[in-house]
């Protein structure tokens, strides 16, 4: 189990790494064919007036980047959001709890794990292994109550414990892009500063270009950072939030396997 754990985890690492990878090239793809289109500038490859393309194409090197780790914010969301709806499983959680405690209160375990079974998810895969070790150790007559409990709440632990990283990896991602897209956007504002008042730094009249260059690299690294950053933030939340939900009711769902054995003889 070590190894096969192992072995997920470094390929998971290779597609995480892969991802970002693939994220980067199509940023700088998107910057240069997209944004850097000869029909968002006029013939001395100033932005048309409006053209918004054309204004974050000027905002320099920084803006594939900032794309890229957009980019990688919306990835890992949509992979997050479509994992953590696959382990809450089918119909609703509550629901399900309910519907297990009865089984458990008449000692109905084949129905509970059949309700299990048609849940498919990472609570009813937890609340299955708990249940299958109740009914292993329920009717051993060298166990005392005390035992079966320590059994059955070891297995509801491990069951746990092979469910929590599946929901909550990849998090770390969203959470440091969104902690990197202001950072990478403040830098990108630092420089497009620097060219601003270089311009204005020079003998006679400043060189507006320049100037005009310098305020859109500043305004645009700004946005687009601040935006990825709230996307980012925002996405995180949700899933710690859901991820959340779905251990409390593991828990709870745990608690009332372990109280069926107590009230059972």
């Amino acid at each position: 189990m070590d190894k096969k754990s192992s072995k997920m985890s470094g390929m998971s690492a290779i597609a995480a790494f892969g991802s970002i990878v693939v994220a980067l090239v199509v940023g700088i793809v998107v910057w240069k064919f997209v944004l850097g289109n000869g029909s968002n500038f006029d013939a001395e490859m100033h932005p048309k007036n409006g053209s918004i393309l054309g204004m974050m194409y000027k905002g320099g090197f920084i803006v594939p980047i900032l794309i890229a780790i957009f980019i990688i914010i919306a990835t890992f969301s949509i992979e997050r959001l479509i994992t953590i709806m696959r382990a809450s499983g089918k119909g609703n959680a509550a629901d399900f709890i309910r519907s297990i405690k009865s089984n458990l209160a008449g000692n109905q375990l084949d129905e509970a794990i059949s309700a299990c079974d048609k849940q498919q998810g990472s609570l009813a895969n937890v609340i299955r292994a708990g249940i299958d070790k109740l009914k292993n150790v329920q009717g051993d007559p060298n166990m005392d109550k005390e035992t079966k409990v320590a059994a059955v709440h070891k297995e509801l632990e491990e069951a746990t414990s092979l469910e929590l990283p599946m929901l909550s990896k990849n998090l770390v991602v969203i959470s440091t892009c969104a902690t990197i897209a202001t950072l990478w956007g403040l830098i990108g504002t630092v420089i497009g500063m620097i060219r601003s008042f270089a311009a204005l730094s020079q003998a006679g009249a400043p060189d507006t270009t320049a100037l005009a260059t310098g305020i859109s690299e500043a305004l645009i690294n700004t946005a687009l950072g601040i935006v990825s950053s709230v996307i980012g933030i925002i996405m995180y939340n949700v899933f710690s939030s859901k991820i959340d939900s779905l251990t409390y009711s593991m828990d709870e769902a745990g608690f009332s396997i372990v109280q069926s054995i107590s009230a059972h003889k």
